[in-house]
């Protein structure tokens, strides 16, 4: 639990404790009147601004993931954590995945290929991403696209479509702000687990 919320759910606790204790005779017979209050109290999540600093860009897509796409988010996020990245990076990366596998290691996709594009990220063997085994690995490729985000100066403060769009060079440089919202609830749901 973040400080500020640890001292706002003591502080709380503290009142109605003392709210009982110095209330007195007078507010203790409304004691059985008095109906049940649900308290939600929120673990550690990421901070919004953080994940989303610039708010979304345009229409935002969504789609259910399964399985397989999930423990993909999952391996995202620890290779994310294994670099020593931020929160941010992550949800570059799973925006960046969700654009251009839809989070699905694809391998070799014959005549529906991308050149010799493959895994999570469509990464190409031929532009120097890796072997397609190393890239088809969700750890490797994950690491691989960092690599390329960090050498991207001030990707911390860029709108998510263009620091992606620096890394990938896509075709469709936009495409990527249409999943930030997903990736940042993806990281904020799964960053902690």
């Amino acid at each position: 639990m973040n400080t500020i919320m640890r001292k706002s759910v003591l502080s709380v606790a503290g009142l109605a404790f003392a709210g009982g204790v110095f209330a007195g005779p007078i507010a203790a017979h409304n004691i059985h009147d008095a109906k049940p209050v649900a308290v939600a109290v929120q673990a550690d999540k990421p901070d919004t601004a953080k994940l989303i600093p610039h708010g979304t860009q345009g229409n935002q897509s969504h789609i259910d993931l399964n399985d397989e796409q999930t423990a993909n988010v999952k391996a995202i996020i620890a290779a994310t954590k294994k670099a020593g990245l931020p929160e941010r990076a992550a949800v570059i990366s799973i925006a960046t995945s969700l654009q251009e596998s839809k989070l699905e290691n694809l391998g070799h996709l014959g005549d529906m290929n991308d050149h010799d594009s493959l895994g999570l990220f469509q990464q190409r063997p031929s532009s120097g991403w890796g072997t397609p085994e190393q890239i088809t690995d969700p750890e490797y490729s994950t690491t691989a696209f960092l690599k390329g985000l960090r050498q991207v100066d001030g990707w911390q403060d860029m709108p998510l479509t263009e620091a992606a769009q620096t890394v990938q060079v896509s075709a469709y440089p936009d495409a990527y702000a249409q999943w930030e919202q997903q990736a940042a609830d993806l990281v904020g749901q799964y960053w902690n687990s």
